[in-house]
């Protein structure tokens, strides 16, 4: 309350006027007397009285009913008019130009020889395929005979001078098993043929077997292990039994 009466406008302070001393002591007593009054009112009993609080604005609703809305009336559902069918468009059928005799007769002709050129080229074609293919087949019959007569050549440069000549009469075979045929061979439908050439020991043993030209690969181990199973009559020389060298066995591969 100090404050407002000193800071009120009625009394305004002058900062450097010749007065200012007695306008700042009258505000100031001003001040100490309203202090003194409130407080001889206060041990009076007097109270402030407390503000009335003003009363809730209410709002009150009230329920309106409506009458029902009118039910429409469908529509009638529009009839379909079906359009009359056209009548049928007849189309004039076209004429055909009348065909001359010669022109017919010119144009049979051409496909006639154009037919039998057609004919002669082909017929001309088969004549080269089969002298190309005869052609073939005597340079492969001369190919076949060439390395037949170099594969003799070899065999007889194998086979050493004062080897024995084969005999059957003087040692014969006594136990032969057959090879066993190769799983892959089998898988892969492979045959063939596989000859082996050994020496037969004057106990009737196969010694030193060794495969030949012209063996498949997947053939040559079974080969060679039957072959060292065969057992043989040993050939006799004036009473004693002696070694047959470059005996040859061909085993066959079959599926059958």
């Amino acid at each position: 309350m100090t404050a407002m009466i000193m800071h009120s406008p009625i009394l305004p302070m002058a900062s450097a006027a010749p007065l200012g001393f007695w306008r700042n002591s009258l505000a100031a007593g001003l001040a100490v007397a309203l202090h003194v009054i409130v407080l001889a009112l206060l041990m009076l009993g007097w109270a402030p009285q407390p503000l009335t609080p003003e009363a809730p604005s209410v709002m009150h609703t009230q329920l309106v009913m409506l009458p029902p809305a009118p039910v429409p009336v469908p529509a009638p559902e529009p009839v379909a008019v079906t359009p009359p069918a056209p009548e049928p468009v007849v189309l004039p059928t076209p004429v055909k130009p009348a065909v001359d005799p010669r022109v017919q007769a010119q144009k049979l002709e051409k496909a006639a020889l154009a037919r039998k050129r057609v004919e002669e080229k082909k017929a001309e074609q088969q004549q080269q395929q089969r002298l190309a293919s005869e052609q073939r087949e005597r340079e492969q019959e001369q190919q076949r005979q060439a390395q037949q007569r170099q594969a003799a050549e070899t065999a007889r440069a194998a086979v050493p001078a004062s080897a024995p000549a084969f005999d059957s009469r003087q040692y014969m075979p006594l136990s032969k098993e057959a090879p066993e045929y190769p799983e892959r061979a089998l898988d892969k439908n492979i045959e063939g043929d596989c000859s082996v050439e050994y020496t037969v020991n004057p106990q009737g043993r196969v010694e030193n077997p060794k495969v030949l030209d012209g063996c498949h690969p997947l053939f040559i181990r079974p080969s060679l292990a039957a072959a060292n199973t065969f057992r043989y009559q040993p050939r006799i020389v004036d009473g004693k039994a002696v070694a047959v060298p470059a005996v040859r066995n061909t085993f066959h591969y079959r599926i059958k």
